[in-house]
């Protein structure tokens, strides 16, 4: 039985009026409510998952020296390989059970930007990982775009409001790798409760159960989707940009029963982040008397740079 709204892209992009509006209705319905939808209809196409999920094993599989040369200093993890347990939620101190990848923006004309994002790293042991990166990467911004496009009506917006803010966006896409646990965790799970940091992410088929979603009662609900789905969920940036209408839900990936502890388990989030310069400012159709204004200004850049300092990401 799923817990989350299940939406279909196809319907948006329809000529049929009526099939949009109910696609609008039903997105926007459910991020008020959970903040998560399994979105079928998409970009992305099932050979395209399996070949980057036949690329990321074979680099996570590569010895911990090779992936180390990969690690960047000083770059926040903003590109390229993360070690284990590094990073960790906002409000703990015990690294996440998982090491990952960064894949960023490819810009074609990066003089035309504020700041130039860091260069994608390029793995020489393996030279599909770096091609099939981006054919997702890509795939995912434009399925990304057009679910931004539905929300900005559903906002009373413009319904390219969010394009000039997401081309050339500061976005990244993420394949994690959760290692078999070979001892008893001390206070450490795979992913901690949290909220994600940017517009909205799509996740990319999971493999394995663990993801779950906390609805407004506080239960722990376990995030499943189709194999052909996208699971969709609103960030920290566009909860505060809508004054908390759009909902940022918290969620986490837990441990696997202990007959399981000897499975990795693949992930791969597309985390949809604006340029840094937008003002997340809340905005005015979504504050009223009832509804007052319930964050402070600040740009994305901004945000973004606050959460990997709580991240342990960045150090002072």
């Amino acid at each position: 039985m799923k817990n989350i709204p299940s939406v279909d892209l196809s319907n948006f992009l329809s000529d049929d009026s009526q099939k949009r509006q109910q696609f609008i209705k039903n997105l926007g319905n459910a991020y008020e409510n959970i903040g998560f939808v399994a979105l079928k209809g998409h970009f992305l196409p099932t050979e395209m998952v399996e070949k980057l999920y036949d690329q990321i094993k074979a680099f996570f599989d590569l010895p911990t020296d090779v992936k180390k040369k990969y690690e960047i200093e000083g770059l926040g993890g903003q590109r390229g390989y993360t070690s284990f347990g590094k990073e960790h939620a906002k409000g703990r101190k015990e690294g996440d059970l998982k090491e990952f990848w960064h894949f960023g923006q490819y810009v074609d004309d990066p003089d035309s930007l504020d700041e130039i994002y860091p260069d994608n790293v390029d793995v020489e042991e393996l030279p599909e990982f770096n091609v099939v990166g981006k054919e997702v990467y890509k795939a995912l911004e434009k399925t990304g775009m057009y679910v931004l496009r539905a929300l900005a009506l559903h906002l009373g917006l413009s319904e390219t409001y969010f394009d000039e803010f997401i081309r050339d966006g500061n976005s990244i896409l993420r394949p994690i790798h959760y290692p078999p646990i070979t001892s008893e965790p001390k206070d450490a799970v795979r992913a901690a409760a949290h909220g994600d940091i940017n517009l909205i992410t799509l996740l990319m088929g999971a493999q394995g159960k663990g993801l779950q979603v906390k609805n407004n009662k506080g239960e722990w609900l376990d995030a499943i989707a189709e194999p052909d789905e996208l699971v969709i969920n609103v960030g920290d940036m566009l909860s505060r940009h809508t004054n908390n209408q759009l909902k940022s839900t918290i969620h986490r990936v837990v441990n696997p029963p202990k007959e399981m502890w000897g499975s990795s388990r693949y992930s791969i989030p597309f985390f949809m982040h604006p340029v840094s310069s937008m003002k997340l400012n809340v905005l005015d159709n979504c504050m009223s008397s009832e509804y007052p204004k319930q964050f402070k200004d600040i740009t994305a850049g901004e945000f973004l740079t606050q959460r990997l300092y709580e991240l342990g990401l960045l150090k002072k």
